[in-house]
């Protein structure tokens, strides 16, 4: 189950890919128009920026952009960012230590297919896919 930091962060990202031009857009309009904390939605933010996501800017006309086109972020990247591997079994996740069950497991394959799945899902849909027309 996605956590509201990875649901939140999606939305923010939408709604920032929806607005006209490349402008710095307040982190208030975008709280306001999703309904959500401005204070959740700054943590969120400075997630998105330190993963390169967002460009942040302060000031009288600061707020946050894309960093790049709504066709080139995936669901995926987005969320992972967030919440982190999107591996269903912990043998499956990045960086995962060898498992000693792993000749023997007779569940491995199905978790590896489910991951392939899972990942391809993710990753193939695109923020632009979720934007409204």
């Amino acid at each position: 189950m996605f956590s509201t930091k990875g649901r939140y962060a999606l939305r923010m990202i939408i709604d920032l890919a929806e607005q006209p031009g490349d402008e710095f857009i307040p982190l208030k309009d975008i709280a306001d128009r999703q309904g959500l904390s401005k204070k959740y939605m700054e943590i969120i933010a400075k997630e998105l920026v330190h993963g390169g996501l967002l460009a942040g800017a302060s000031g009288k006309h600061g707020g946050y952009k894309l960093t790049k086109t709504p066709e080139e972020y995936s669901v995926g990247e987005i969320i992972e960012l967030m919440e982190g591997s999107i591996a269903p079994v912990a043998c499956l996740a990045d960086n995962a230590e060898d498992c000693p069950r792993k000749a023997s497991c007779k569940t491995l394959s199905m978790w590896e297919e489910f991951y392939e799945i899972e990942r391809d899902f993710f990753f193939g849909k695109r923020i632009s896919d979720l934007t409204q027309s």
